[in-house]
C-alpha cells in the first residue's frame, strides 16, 4: 500500500507538474503576443515600428544571456568554432530576424485571431521544407493532411472582415522564415550533436539577430524615428515586454525539457483558441463564422498531424525498448554460456 501510495504520489506530481509548465507558457506567449499587438497596433499605443520593438527584444535578450552565461556562469556555454558559427548560426540568426520582424509587421495589419488562424500553416510549412531539404520523406497521406489544413485557413482567410493583402503577405512571410529556421536547427545543429538551450541559444543567435536588423532599421524606421520629435522613450513599457519576451523563452526550455515538443505543439493549440476568443471579446476583433468553419478545419488538419507525431514517438519508444530488451537478453545468454563452459572445465579436470 506504501508503495502504491508513494508511486500514485509521484504521478500525480509529474501530471500537476507538466500541467503547471503548460500554463506558465501559454500565459507567457499569450502575454507577450497581446502586449506586442498593444505596443504596435495604431490604435491603442501607437507605436508601429515592428524592427526598432524586435531590435529591443533582441538587445535586452543578448545582454541577460551574456550576464547568465559569462558574468554569473549560471549557464555553461557550448563550445562552437568560427566557421560552425558563420556557417551554422549565422544563417539560423537571420532567419530568427526575418521571422520576428515579420510577424512583429502583421500585428499593424492584422486582428490577433487572423494572425493565429494563419499560424496553423507552421506545419505545413515545416512538412514542405523538410521535403524540399530532403530531411522529410515525402508522403501522399501527409501531404493530404496539409492541403486540408490550407484549405481550412483559405476559408478562414476568404471569411476575415479585416483581410489585408500586406498582412497577410508579411505572416505568410514569417511562417515560411520560422519553418525553414527550425528546419535548417535540425540539420545545421542537431545533425552535428550540438543543441542549445534557451539561454545560450539567445547568447549566440540574439546577437546575430540585432546585427541582421540593424541595415532595415537604419533604412526604415531610423529616419522617421528621427522626425517623431515628440516620442520618449517608456521604460516601464518596453522594459515589461522585452523581460516577457525573454521569460518566454525560458518558459519554452521548461516545457520542452520537462515534457516534450509535441506537448507544446498541443498547448498551441488550446493557446491559439484562447487567443481567439480573447482577440473576439476583449479587444472586441470581428470573427465571422466562415472564420471559425475554416480554422475548425485547419484544427481538425493539425490535431491529427498531432496524433501522428505522437504514434511516430510512441512506435521510436517501443523500438528503443525492443532493442533494449534484446540486447539485454543476449547479455544473459552470454553469461549463461560463459558459467556453463567455465562447469564443464573444471569437471574434466
Amino acid at each position: 500500500m506504501g508503495k502504491g501510495g508513494s508511486l500514485n504520489e509521484s504521478v500525480v506530481k509529474k501530471i500537476l507538474l507538466s500541467y503547471a509548465y503548460v500554463g506558465i507558457w501559454i500565459f507567457l506567449s499569450f502575454t507577450v503576443i497581446v502586449y506586442n499587438k498593444y505596443i504596435l497596433d495604431k490604435k491603442m499605443y501607437n507605436w508601429p515600428f515592428p524592427i526598432s520593438l524586435t531590435m529591443i527584444h533582441m538587445a535586452f535578450c543578448s545582454s541577460l544571456a551574456f550576464l547568465l552565461v559569462r558574468v554569473f556562469n549560471l549557464v555553461e556555454p557550448v563550445s562552437m568554432s568560427r566557421d560552425l558559427y558563420v556557417s551554422s548560426v549565422v544563417p539560423i540568426g537571420a532567419l530568427y530576424s526575418l521571422s520576428l520582424w515579420f510577424s512583429n509587421s502583421a500585428y499593424i495589419y492584422l486582428s490577433v485571431s487572423f494572425i493565429q488562424m494563419l499560424k496553423a500553416l507552421m506545419p505545413v510549412a515545416v512538412y514542405s521544407i523538410g521535403v524540399l531539404l530532403k530531411k522529410e520523406s515525402f508522403k501522399s497521406n501527409t501531404m493530404i493532411n496539409m492541403l486540408s489544413i490550407s484549405f481550412g485557413v483559405g476559408i478562414a482567410a476568404y471569411g476575415e472582415a479585416r483581410f489585408d493583402s500586406w498582412g497577410v503577405i508579411l505572416q505568410l512571410g514569417a511562417v515560411a522564415f520560422e519553418a525553414t529556421r527550425l528546419v535548417l536547427i535540425q540539420i545545421l545543429l542537431t545533425s552535428k550533436g550540438i543543441s542549445l538551450n534557451p539561454i545560450t541559444s539567445l547568447y549566440y543567435v540574439a546577437p546575430c539577430c540585432l546585427a541582421f536588423l540593424f541595415v532595415p532599421w537604419v533604412i526604415v524606421e531610423f529616419p522617421v524615428l528621427r522626425e517623431s520629435s515628440s516620442f520618449h522613450f517608456d521604460f516601464v513599457i518596453f522594459g515589461t515586454n522585452s523581460f516577457c519576451a525573454f521569460a518566454l523563452n525560458l518558459a519554452v526550455f521548461l516545457l520542452v525539457g520537462k515534457t516534450s515538443a509535441l506537448t507544446m505543439n498541443v498547448a498551441g493549440v488550446v493557446k491559439d483558441w484562447l487567443l481567439i476568443a480573447f482577440s473576439w471579446q476583449v479587444i472586441r476583433d470581428t470573427v465571422t463564422p466562415v472564420n471559425l468553419i475554416g480554422y475548425g478545419i485547419a484544427f481538425l488538419g493539425v490535431t491529427y498531424y498531432n496524433y501522428l507525431k505522437y504514434q511516430g514517438l510512441m512506435a521510436k519508444e517501443a523500438q528503443k525498448k525492443a532493442q533494449t530488451g534484446d540486447e539485454e537478453t543476449g547479455k544473459l545468454l552470454e553469461e549463461r554460456e560463459g558459467s556453463g563452459t567455465g562447469k564443464k572445465t573444471g569437471s574434466d579436470v
